[in-house]
């Protein structure tokens, strides 16, 4: 027996015409994607430019007005209301200047008030200082006197040293008894 090789025809067909109906498919879906982006376009691009066509002609109409005589259905103020207004821009500028005059006395006061915080700084900066030298000669001064009292307690004979001990609070001889020698 002889193998051959069997070829099966109708898989072939059906399997291209789906490719190929797929591929319609797509190019259809893409055609229409693109004509829907085209019509979003074309809409919101068309409105803008509509409404600056109006606009202008409109500012046309204006000009030709103003040409043949001014315009229609407004006047010049009269001279009581431009009084009125310049008496109302008069208030509203003293108002500023008022307004103005107290911000630079609010100014003048804070920074006498910064100035007066510097000073008592710099003050208590060196107060700071005089308290940590005052402090290191107490302390200097503590231990030169614990340094000779223990020198005498070491002098002492044991049994005279002993008694003193014993009456002492017994956290303060232990500093004591840490410091002399054996």
């Amino acid at each position: 027996m002889s193998k051959a090789k069997v070829k099966q025809p109708k898989a072939k067909p059906a399997k291209k015409q789906r490719n190929r109906r797929a591929r319609g498919s797509a190019l259809m879906m893409l055609a229409l994607l693109l004509i829907g982006s085209a019509a979003v376009r074309l809409g919101l691009e068309a409105g803008p430019a509509i409404a600056r066509e109006v606009a202008n002609l409109q500012q046309e109409d204006v000009a030709d007005g103003e040409a043949k005589g001014g315009l229609k259905g407004q006047s010049m103020p009269s001279s009581a209301e431009l009084q009125s207004m310049l008496a109302a821009f008069k208030e509203r500028e003293a108002a500023l200047s008022a307004r103005e005059a107290e911000i630079e006395d609010r100014m003048k006061a804070l920074e006498i008030a910064d100035e007066a915080i510097e000073q008592k700084l710099v003050a208590l900066e060196q107060a700071e200082e005089e308290l940590k030298s005052t402090l290191a000669l107490a302390d200097g001064a503590t231990e030169g006197d614990l340094t000779r009292l223990t020198a005498v307690y070491e002098q002492m004979k044991p049994k005279e040293s002993a008694a003193l001990f014993e009456e002492m609070d017994p956290a303060f001889a232990a500093g004591f008894l840490a410091r002399m020698r054996p």
